[in-house]
Parts: structure tokens; C-alpha cells; sequence
């Protein structure tokens, strides 16, 4: 028996972006502070940090959501719901979809966070351990679970459409993006708002980091702690924020006469399948992942011109992903432009492979290359162009995303400048 093949798939834009991050609030604020090089890290003086081994974090600064859901709206929600809605907001606005006009089933939401509510968590584990449980919020399993961030912007926008909220871990951003990239491609859907959003800076967390040897501890110099591929790095930075896009098919952007980003036209997932925390030494589950990415855009190798790297700054990592690039793209690795952003936001879990997707877009609109900062002696085994120091103008036109999680999960998005 003979399976019909479909060939008649639908080409998925980018219309809408929405940014919220320790370098900016929006969009054009974090993707100039980008190309400036401006490290957002400091010393983290929300809460005591004096008995912690890392004291430096991407805190986000100047949020205020109250304008967007009213003051106590906002008492109601935990900091990584709050991000979200903000975020989803500028993508929105950005992305101008006729919402009122549309039929609304046919729009998804596909916005995961790995932390969750988890300050709101610790606020009530410490009421109930104080003042007892009968003070405990009622409202505490709502507040914290990572699907409310989904839910609240499907309520705050009428959208009736599959609500989802992936969990993988660090590249919980391109997942989302890459599964909205499929339910469009495959016409289940005209249009999803896709991201992540985090707000994990808490004593806690930083602990648990530090005591693991995973997380920088140059808390004397904040802004050159996130080094990625520098033979000094000695851990990423812990850091929050929300990245937001909104996807349609090709065909519902330009029938309403869409200002169009970008194209995603490829995605790549993939399982190490080898360790809670460490990346397969040999890169296998990366390799994968990008190799998906490219055979499914119906690319070649050659045709990449800038890889936006998960680049966190730990020893194994940046290794094991210079590795990886190699393997896939043997003697022309050398030649392709890598980018690190970490080196500048830190790292924001979940929602970081979704900024930088937004910065991808910006890379490809430009043709500037954000820097990977804080590069001063190079590794022997991180030998590859990371765009070291400063911004560089360069021709491009189509670029990958990689992003690597806790578990092995892996998940590369591939996107082209837009043309008809």
C-alpha cells in the first residue's frame, strides 16, 4: 500500500517579536545593548547573598507590569507569568493580529518555562513554615505551575486555541518555537505565540548552582563572569527574562498584509540520552539536533552563514558544543560566524534559546553579528570564530539556533532572512 506524500506544506513567518531581558524591555533595547556588547550581570542585592558561592545574576530591571493588568493584577500572578503576559504583549502588538477579526481556535499559545513560579513557591514555604499553613495562599498551585503562563495570555486575549507549555529544560524556547513552526507547517493552526519565560533567581537556586561548580563565581567583576569558549570561564550566570514570537503560515500574514521578520524553516530535536546534567562528550545529541534542522529546511551546510550558539560558559558545554560544529560542518566550521549571547544576558534557561531567536532575527534583518564579550584567552579546544568583543557586519541570510538542556534535550531552529 502507497502512502500519499503531502508536499503542499505551508511556509511559516515570523510577524510579531516581544522581548523582556536584563539588558532591556523590549525588543530594539536588548538587541542594541546586544550589538553594543553590554553585559547585563550584576551583583545580585534583591535578597542576601553574603553565604553564597555565586553572588551575580541577569536580573531584569525597570518591569513594571501594572500598566498591562492593573497593580493588583499583578500581586496575583508570579514574576515569570508576569514576564510572559509583557512580553506577549509587545509580540502582539508588534505582530498588529486582527485578533478581534480571526478565528481564534485557530491561534495556539506555546509559551514553557523550566522554574516555573518557583518564588512564589519559596515565599509560601517560608509563610507556611513561619506563620503556619493556615496562611498558606489558596492560590499557591496556580501561581507556581508553568502552564499558567499560557493560560493567563489565552485569558488576557480571548485566544481559544491549544494552550501548551513545554518543559525541556533550557531549550524549552526553540521547542516551543519549532513544535509552532510544525502545527502551522502542517496547516493545524494560522498563527501561535511561541517562547519561554523565567524568573529562577532566588537564594535557592543560586545554592544549588554554586554547590554543583556550574555557576560563575567572579561575583568581584560581574560583567566579565559570563565568558563563553574563554579558556576562564568557570560557569554560567543565572539570569531571568521572557522571549516571545508570533508565528503564522505565509499565507494568513500576507492576506492581511503582514510586516514579515524572518522564515523558520527547519527544526531538529534530539535526546543525548546520557546524563541528568552533562552533554554527551561527543556532541552526539547536538550534531543531531542541527543536522535535523538543516535536512528539514532542504538546505545545505554551505548555506549557513551564522550560528547562534547555547554557548552557557561552562567547561563541558562550550567544548562539547565546538565538537559538535565541527563534526557537522568539518573544515568550513572555521569559517562560519558563531555567536554567543549568554556572554551579555546570562542565562535565562528556558527563555534564553527564545531571545535568541529574536537576535537570530535581528542578525539576519541587519547583518551584524552580536559579539560573544569577555573573550581575552582562547581555549585550545574552543579553536572556532566566535565574534569575539565586538558587533560585526557580515552579508547573511540564513542562520541556526542551537539550545541544549538538563536531561540531553536538545532543539535547533533554522530561520532565512524573508523573500518571496
Amino acid at each position: 500500500m502507497r502512502h500519499h506524500v503531502r508536499t503542499d506544506f505551508e511556509r511559516v513567518v515570523v510577524t510579531g517579536m516581544g522581548a523582556v531581558t536584563p539588558i532591556g524591555n523590549s525588543v530594539d533595547q536588548f538587541w542594541n545593548a546586544l550589538i553594543r556588547g553590554e553585559s547585563g550581570i550584576t551583583e545580585v542585592k534583591e535578597f542576601p547573598v553574603n553565604n553564597l558561592k555565586s553572588r551575580i545574576a541577569g536580573i531584569v530591571k525597570h518591569f513594571n507590569v501594572d500598566s498591562l493588568i492593573g497593580r493588583n493584577g499583578s500581586k496575583k500572578i508570579d514574576r515569570f507569568c508576569q514576564f510572559a503576559l509583557v512580553a506577549s504583549d509587545q509580540a502582539i502588538k508588534d505582530s498588529g493580529l486582527p485578533l478581534e477579526q480571526m478565528n481564534r481556535s485557530r491561534i495556539g499559545i506555546y509559551v514553557g518555562s523550566a522554574a516555573g513560579g518557583i518564588k512564589t513557591l519559596l515565599e509560601q514555604a517560608e509563610i507556611n513554615e513561619v506563620r503556619g499553613p493556615h496562611r498558606v495562599s489558596p492560590a499557591l498551585s496556580a501561581m507556581m505551575i508553568s502552564n499558567m503562563a499560557p493560560a493567563l495570555i489565552s485569558m488576557k486575549y480571548g485566544i481559544y486555541g491549544p494552550t501548551i507549555s513545554p518543559v525541556t529544560a533550557c531549550s524549552i524556547g526553540n521547542t516551543a518555537i519549532g513544535e509552532a513552526y510544525r502545527s502551522i507547517r502542517y496547516g493545524e493552526l494560522d498563527a501561535v505565540i511561541a517562547g519561554a519565560t523565567e524568573a529562577p533567581i532566588n537564594n535557592l537556586s543560586l545554592a544549588s548552582f554554586g554547590n554543583a561548580a556550574a555557576i560563575s563565581s567572579r561575583n568581584h567583576e560581574p560583567t566579565r563572569a559570563s565568558r563563553p569558549f574563554d579558556a576562564n570561564r568557570d560557569g554560567f550566570v543565572l539570569a531571568e527574562g521572557a522571549g516571545i514570537l508570533v508565528l503564522e503560515s505565509l499565507t494568513h500574514a500576507l492576506q492581511r498584509g503582514a510586516y514579515i521578520h524572518a522564515e523558520v524553516i527547519g527544526y531538529g530535536t534530539s535526546s543525548d540520552a546520557f546524563h541528568m546534567v552533562m552533554p554527551h562528550p561527543e556532541g552526539v545529541g547536538a550534531y543531531n539536533a542541527m543536522k535535523m534542522a538543516i535536512q528539514e529546511a532542504k538546505i545545505n551546510l554551505g548555506d549557513i552563514d551564522v550560528i547562534s550558539a547555547h554557548a552557557t560558559s561552562t567547561r563541558a558545554g562550550d567544548r562539547i558544543e565546538t565538537l559538535a560544529i565541527k563534526k557537522l560542518f568539518g573544515e568550513r566550521a572555521a569559517r562560519i560566524p558563531i555567536t554567543g549571547n549568554k556572554s551579555m544576558t546570562g542565562h535565562s534557561m528556558g527563555a534564553s534559546s527564545s531571545l535568541e531567536a529574536i537576535a537570530l532575527i535581528k542578525t539576519l534583518q541587519h547583518n551584524i553579528i552580536p559579539p560573544t564579550i569577555n573573550q581575552e584567552e582562547q581555549d585550545p579546544e574552543c579553536d572556532l570564530d566566535y565574534v569575539p568583543n565586538f558587533a560585526r557586519e557580515n552579508k547573511m541570510r540564513i542562520g541556526i539556533s542551537n539550545s541544549f538542556g538538563f536531561g540531553g534535550h536538545n532543539a535547533v531552529i533554522a530561520m532565512r532572512a524573508f523573500n518571496n
